[in-house]
């Protein structure tokens, strides 16, 4: 039996024909992860826990307080202490960038115009750019994490006592649940990123420029931080995204802690709909 949707009427214009999702999706993949500047970026975010630990190991002393101190001969510490780093500044400058030349990028060489006209749909182009931006997210992170992961294991070592991790809580832990540990840091700064790149994909939709979406981002992250420090200004803390950016050591104690995790993670759910809402009202009004 023919459906009614696969006959075509004498003298009838043939409706335009969506690409297939998938399609649409590995074609973005593709561009964004091939890029060159991409590649670069990713590059020298794996280097970061690997400097760490040079340095570690090169003065047999983590020099520092926090994070640091734990570092030395406890290898498994490494990967979230280069996630916690990276989060203030260079992950999110990886995922802006991503972000910049999703729309932005595309507006200024002047082929989101024919994305605006293909026969795509409005929202699957936005669906497929967060897409991609969000890829960028997952493999900067994951860069930092694996470097850090093998970093820490082969040139600082592990803990004499266990093959795990000793946690800032004074308790050992198994290398198995050790490497869960640095998974749950590892997803959840890929959720605060997801944040990140919802909000310049909002910037990017507004303006041709990428310029303009790294600077506010950055520099919103900025006046972010220092809000956050202002004792005055304590009751802004549960709308500032970064407020909860320091929740990641809580993956170092044992128990392990929830709350300042999960309610980091909601307020950053927050912004991440916000963001794609700004984006989506943005790129359904604007003209072709």
């Amino acid at each position: 039996m023919i459906g009614a949707s696969s006959v075509s009427m004498p003298g009838s214009v043939p409706g335009p024909t969506h690409a297939p999702l998938a399609r649409l999706l590995r074609s973005e993949l593709r561009w964004v992860l091939r890029r060159p500047r991409t590649l670069i970026v990713l590059g020298l975010l794996a280097l970061v826990p690997v400097l760490m630990g040079a340095g570690i190991v090169a003065t047999d002393s983590p020099g520092g307080a926090g994070l640091f101190t734990q570092i030395a001969g406890n290898g498994l510490v490494l990967p979230v202490a280069a996630l916690s780093i990276c989060l203030t500044l260079l992950l999110p400058l990886a995922v802006a960038m991503a972000a910049a030349d999703a729309l932005a990028g595309e507006s200024a060489h002047g082929t989101l115009r024919a994305l605006l006209l293909a026969p795509v749909g409005r929202a699957r182009l936005v669906l497929v750019k967060g897409v991609g931006v969000l890829a960028v997210a997952a493999f900067a992170v994951t860069a930092v994490a694996a470097a850090g992961i093998i970093t820490g294991l082969f040139l600082v070592g592990p803990p004499a006592s266990t093959d795990g991790l000793l946690t800032m809580s004074g308790t050992e832990i198994g290398p198995g649940t050790a490497l869960l540990r640095v998974a749950l840091a590892a997803i959840w700064t890929v959720g605060q990123l997801a944040a990140v790149g919802a909000v310049a994909l909002a910037v990017s939709s507004a303006t041709e420029h990428p310029l303009v979406v790294l600077a506010a981002v950055l520099g919103g992250l900025i006046v972010f931080g220092v809000l956050s420090a202002l004792p005055a200004l304590d009751s802004l803390q549960p709308l500032l995204l970064t407020t909860g950016w320091f929740a990641i050591t809580d993956v170092l104690r044992d128990p392990l802690p929830l709350d300042r995790l999960a309610s980091s993670s909601a307020r950053a759910g927050c912004y991440l709909v916000i963001g794609m809402g700004l984006t989506l009202v943005r790129t359904l009004t604007r003209e072709a």
